[in-house]
Parts: C-alpha cells; structure tokens; sequence
C-alpha cells in the first residue's frame, strides 16, 4: 500500500449561474493545481460540498477530477463515507484512496470508530484515509485510538484536523507508523504539524497561493527549517482568512475575484445571495481589503486583512463582486481548539 505524502487540494465544486456543476472550472482548477505543485488531488471532500449535489452530479465530479489525474499521473482522494459509497470507488482506477469521516453527531466512542473502520476497510476496494475532525464529529479520537485505526489492513492514513496540537499529536507523531501517513487539515496549524514530522497536507487553503504550501511541505520534509518556519508564517495568516466564515464561502468568493470560478456560490440548495454594495476599496480600512493575488508571490500575504470574522467578511464581500452570504456570519464552531471534548 503506497503511503501518501505532499500537498492535496481537496478540489471546491464550482457551480454556474444556473446552479449547475461548472465543470469546466473545475477542470481548470485541478490543472491549475498540479501545475503549481500539488502532488494530487481531492474530489468531494467537504470543501466540494457534496451534500449539496446529487448523486448524477457526484459521479460527474469524480468523473472530472479523475479524468485530469488520469491525464496528468497524479493520484486522486474521492470523499466517501459509506459501504455503497466506498463500494463505486472501485469502478474509479484512478482513485488511490477514500477520505472517510469519522461517525458525525452519534459520537459512538473510540472502539466503535474502530469497529466501522474495520468493517468499511474490509470491503473498500480503495485504502481508507480516516478524517478526524472532533469539532464537527462531536468524536476524539485519542493516540491509541489513532494507533489501532493505523494498524487496520486497508486504512493508509488520517486527514488530521483537531483544531490545533496537544499531546495527543505530539505522541502520534514521535513515533511514525510504516505505511500509515498523517496529512494535515487545519491549515492555519500546518506548518508545526509538519515540523513535528507529518507527510503532508489536504489543505483548501492551498486553492490560493499553491505553490507556496508545496513549497512549505518541501522544505519541512528537506529539512530547509529556517525557511519553512518563515513561510509557515506568512501563510497562516492567509489560511486564517480563508476560515474566517464557514468553509468554502471566502475561499469561493476568492477564485470568483480572480475569475477561476465564473460564480462564488456556495451549497446551492442551503443559501440564496443578498445583493450588496461592494465595500470602498480604501487603503485606510481593512474592512474593505482585498484578498491577494497568490501569484504575486509570499510577500502579497502581508497585505492580508485583519483576522476578525467582521474584517475578513467586507474583504469576502468585496470579492464576490458585492455577494454577501446571508446567514453565514460566525466561524467554524469549535476552530482553534485541540481541547477534547467532555463526554
């Protein structure tokens, strides 16, 4: 089983005017990607919102994904979190694995987590990258539940996103397992995950400014400390932007701006755009900041906004050419903590 490693972009679903599946974008910007370094790509992840889509819509976006990975030998993560789900993977040979989430809302405990992983991976016909996001499942996971998760035939990883480092992630990390990579996913904390010894990253952030997260993981995994250290810097910054509303309402609003996607939308069927006034463009207000253009390079990352929700929500405005989410004005909940949660 090959053992994953690099930078994965877990691809947002571009919709058009109509609603529909742009996948044309899409197209484009998995291209994009793997031009500026990514060493693969993710497809209905929860930054390509599949809840939001059909199952016709579903298949046609791994359909899109997987044909550029095809084209470009890159490997492909598709988002699947059931028997059936899991089971489709294997009419896909381009997917080398599936991004499983851990039980949301029922909270079951670590050793029936355990359980279903190792029912699922018996009969996935792909390796399972477990995702283990606590402030959205409601579920810890401890080291030695990591460890028993690791040990599974069939499960190659962890998408690792609990909210920041404790000791749990330290312990994980001091002692690798073969065959088992941890790959970030809270982007702000990227940089010290790698540093402590992580294989990589599936980070949304990475839509903007591409070719520097490949370079961050590079110079981590080359031993490059002093610049990796100073970049992990200069992006944070930006991948705390990005986050500052629910995940992918600024980093949508951001590719709009740049003209990748042709409109910011986001989960079609849940929200519907308020018409509003794009904010001035005063250089004296951070309110009404633009985010930068990541092929300018790390040093555009200083002009950044401030990282309040309410600064980051006029530069996201701005944007969208004058789009506001409506109903989307808090954080994700839970975000920059590592803490567990009580039982």
């Amino acid at each position: 089983m090959t053992t994953l490693h690099g930078l994965w972009i877990p691809l947002v679903t571009p919709f058009d005017a109509d609603g529909g599946v742009a996948h044309g974008a899409l197209e484009r910007l998995a291209h994009d990607s793997l031009d500026a370094g990514a060493t693969g790509l993710v497809a209905l992840g929860s930054t390509g919102e599949p809840g939001a889509l059909t199952e016709a819509e579903k298949h046609a976006v791994v359909a899109t994904v997987a044909r550029v990975c095809r084209e470009r030998s890159a490997p492909l993560i598709v988002g699947a979190a059931t028997a059936e789900a899991l089971a489709a993977l294997g009419e896909v040979p381009e997917a080398t694995a599936a991004l499983t989430v851990v039980p949301p809302f029922v909270r079951p405990g670590e050793a029936a987590v355990v359980a279903h992983f190792a029912r699922l991976a018996a009969a996935s016909p792909v390796p399972l990258v477990v995702y283990d996001i606590p402030y959205r499942t409601g579920q810890y996971l401890s080291v030695t539940a990591l460890r028993q998760l690791a040990a599974l035939p069939n499960v190659a990883g962890v998408k690792y996103a609990v909210g920041g480092l404790n000791e749990d992630t330290i312990a994980l990390l001091a002692e690798p397992l073969p065959g088992f990579a941890v790959l970030g996913g809270d982007d702000a904390f990227i940089s010290p995950l790698l540093a402590l010894g992580a294989r990589g990253g599936i980070l949304a952030s990475a839509h903007l400014a591409t070719a520097q997260f490949a370079h961050l993981v590079t110079a981590w995994r080359d031993g490059y400390a002093v610049r990796a250290r100073a970049l992990g810097h200069r992006l944070a910054p930006l991948s705390q932007a990005l986050f500052a509303e629910p995940n992918p309402t600024v980093i949508k609003a951001a590719l709009h701006a740049q003209g990748r996607i042709p409109t910011p939308r986001c989960a079609r069927r849940c929200w519907r755009p308020t018409p509003t006034a794009p904010p001035p463009r005063s250089s004296s207000s951070p309110r009404s900041a633009a985010l930068p253009d990541p092929a300018r390079g790390p040093s555009a990352l200083s002009k950044l906004p401030s990282r309040r929700c309410d600064d980051v929500t006029g530069a996201s405005a701005w944007a969208a050419g004058g789009l506001r989410v409506s109903g989307c004005r808090a954080a994700t909940p839970g975000r920059g903590s590592a803490r567990r949660p009580r039982p």
